[in-house]
């Protein structure tokens, strides 16, 4: 059976049975305990129905997926779709026991998803408990017990983890994540004997080994410490760096083009002068992912052997600092008047063309509007009226985008949550989508350009970006941008641009519509 599917069963032996009762059976296997296997779960099931005269008709399965929260569980979804929009043609639901529903860290979620099956008449039944949920008072309470106890054991088992894994970085071990390039990881035993490499999806198999990293092939050395030569030595931004390594054809260590990402996290990443730090960001209990304070993070300094010198290592740190530092509102002024010096003109695409000066956004929120901060260094624009008329049109126009999406995916047969704040697309629980507007510019040349500002914080599947034409009313084209392809905050388009671009563009959005449409799959018995 597939991870995380359902399918329709027959349970022999109930054929001459009279009008059993119809049920179906939720497993879920994550990878905490061998007792909990879904085939235990199944045959304890399957021993409950067939002592209450019941037949299972359909099975929902999660293999190997957490219990902390519905993410991620196709199969429960799809279960509770099913009873949300009388789908199932079953009257009760058979599950383990209260834990294998989930180890929810609110119980009122887990009751909240068993209320939405006893609101449509379908009673779910926990076979290997002590009780029988009949509704009865010392049922309930012994239901509430058992669901606060399994979200209490997940937070027991986090934290023993957490410090288990403290202590390892501590004592200089790796736990963890990529090596990345130019870097290996070295599994040893317990006396600090090397075993070997474990290539990429390996990991070690006994409790006393470890792992370090060590440096990798020459080849990906040279190009880590090329990148820190072209940022620290030659100026050169993160997004360029990465064109020139495309344009060579290099790869990432994950056989990938180079984003201003994947740079970015190649000039800040500690271990590349031999640090080994963790806890930086928590994202623990599938909780949100929150970025700890430095006073937090658990460090080994000079755990492993480093590839880039120190030196050069922490002069590129100074560079990304002063660029990202909060600017006092004279320095922005500052830089606002020396590009208005250097240039005789001003607007939000100059502003956003250079690496170091603040965002076009930045001014905007920081002084009450461009116009202002104009204003505040002398410079009457004429041509940013324009902007800002656009703009308000965009931006009237963008909800209206949103909407038809909608609307033509439904009438596809699919369905769509979108989020209010964020606009954030749900499609079909499959995948996310988000929708941006990139408005056109003309230079003084006269060629076109685009600039697309990524939301990294919503991290959407796919970015469908619809590029304005000259006159900004209509889509020009449209770009689908997948998240694992395009992790960066800010692309620039031309009128041409590189294969890894293009590659992404089309005429209009019917191959976006299609990835959303519902298509009717018959299952076999």
């Amino acid at each position: 059976m597939n991870m995380t599917n359902y399918s329709t069963t027959q349970n022999q032996g109930k054929e001459d049975k009279k009008n059993p009762i119809r049920a179906a059976q939720y497993v879920r296997m994550s990878t905490e305990h061998q007792q909990y296997s879904t085939e235990n779960q199944r045959d304890i099931i399957k021993e409950f129905a067939n002592d209450n005269d019941m037949v299972i008709v359909r099975t929902y399965a999660d293999d190997g997926k957490s219990g902390l929260n519905i993410g991620g569980r196709k199969a429960l979804k799809k279960l509770i779709n099913d009873v949300e929009n009388g789908k199932s043609d079953f009257s009760s639901i058979l599950v383990y026991d209260v834990s294998r529903w989930g180890r929810f860290q609110d119980a009122d979620e887990s009751a909240y998803y068993e209320y939405i099956c006893k609101r449509a008449g379908i009673n779910v039944q926990y076979c290997a408990e002590q009780f029988k949920n009949d509704g009865s008072p010392i049922s309930t309470m012994a239901k509430s017990f058992k669901r606060a106890m399994a979200g209490e054991y997940s937070r027991e088992l986090s934290v023993k983890v957490f410090k288990g894994q403290c202590r390892l970085i501590e004592e200089g071990f790796r736990q963890g994540g990529s090596a990345g390039l130019g870097l290996r990881r070295m599994l040893i035993d317990q006396h600090c004997n090397q075993k070997g490499i474990l290539k990429r999806g390996e990991y070690k198999s006994l409790q006393t080994d470890r792992v370090i990293l060590i440096p990798g092939p020459p080849e990906e050395i040279q190009t880590v410490s090329n990148i820190y030569n072209l940022f620290v030595e030659k100026g050169m931004s993160e997004f360029k760096i990465a064109e020139s390594l495309n344009s060579q054809g290099i790869l990432t260590d994950l056989k990938r083009p180079w984003t201003r990402g994947s740079i970015n996290q190649i000039l800040s990443n500690e271990k590349y002068i031999g640090n080994n730090v963790f806890n930086r960001s928590s994202f623990k209990l599938k909780q949100k992912r929150v970025k700890n304070p430095r006073e937090m993070w658990v460090r080994h300094d000079g755990a492993f052997e480093a590839v880039i010198d120190p030196q050069i290592f922490y002069k590129a740190q100074g560079i990304i600092l002063e660029r990202n530092r909060k600017f006092t509102d004279e320095e922005m002024l500052d830089r606002l008047k020396y590009l208005y010096q250097k240039h005789g003109r001003l607007s939000g695409f100059l502003i956003d063309e250079l690496e170091s000066m603040p965002s076009s956004a930045a001014y905007r929120s920081r002084f009450k509007g461009l116009i202002r901060a104009y204003k505040l260094i002398g410079y009457s624009p004429e041509r940013d009226y324009d902007y800002i008329k656009i703009n308000r049109y965009l931006r009237k126009m963008h909800p209206e985008v949103i909407s038809n999406a909608i609307k033509k995916i439904e009438t596809l047969g699919g369905y769509v949550k979108r989020d209010e704040k964020t606009d954030l697309l749900f499609i079909n629980d499959e995948f996310t989508a988000s929708l941006i507007l990139a408005r056109c510019h003309q230079t003084p040349a006269g060629s076109l350009r685009w600039i697309v500002r990524l939301d990294s914080g919503l991290e959407p599947d796919i970015t469908v970006v619809l590029r304005m034409n000259v006159i900004n009313k209509e889509p020009l084209d449209y770009y689908l941008l997948p998240q694992i392809d395009f992790s960066f905050n800010k692309l620039r388009l031309a009128e041409d641009n590189k294969i890894d671009f293009d590659a992404y563009r089309f005429d209009n959005l019917d191959y976006f519509f299609g990835m959303a449409e519902q298509v009717n799959i018959r299952l076999g018995v």
